[in-house]
């Protein structure tokens, strides 16, 4: 079902949402990536990962996605991060590891395409940067609240089938 999401998401382009910064857009296709990690385990997430780098190379706009390592690699892992920053706080409470879990997930997408793009020689460290600030901080907090809300009802929909 979030793999469907993603594809969907990845190609009428619902999942890239025009932003005005230096990305020129923000995402919520790592969504999918972290809510699988979280239900399905890394596997799954690296998977669904898999699909929105995919689409990001796919549907690239700027060199630094045209770039496959940029758009792929990094998307990878999202979903196993996710699933590690959950589990491994789930005894703190199951909203927390839900909220830490988005974050985390949207930190390594972001962290890991910014720091590729320096490395390759895309951005210089301050573009890079500025970009982490306009675009991976709305990012971080949309993914947490959405974690948090869709988590729990994929969680409970779990439990109760």
């Amino acid at each position: 079902m979030l793999g469907a999401i993603s594809i969907i998401l990845g190609a009428t382009g619902l999942g890239l949402i025009p932003w005005p910064s230096a990305a020129g857009h923000a995402t919520i296709m790592h969504l999918p990536a972290i809510l699988g990690g979280i239900i399905e385990g890394p596997i799954v997430g690296l998977l669904i990962g898999l699909i929105f780098g995919v689409f990001s190379f796919l549907r690239a706009t700027n060199p630094i996605f045209a770039d496959p390592i940029i758009a792929i690699l990094p998307r990878l892992f999202i979903g196993i991060a996710a699933y590690y920053a959950y589990r491994s706080t789930k005894n703190i409470s199951q909203s927390t590891s839900l909220i830490l879990a988005g974050a985390v997930g949207t930190i390594v997408n972001t962290a890991g395409v910014l720091t590729l793009a320096v490395v390759r020689g895309y951005l210089p460290l301050s573009a890079a940067l500025a970009v982490a600030a306009t675009n991976g901080i709305p990012e971080i907090i949309v993914a947490a609240v959405f974690s948090l809300i869709i988590g729990k009802a994929l969680i409970n929909f779990q439990q109760n089938n």
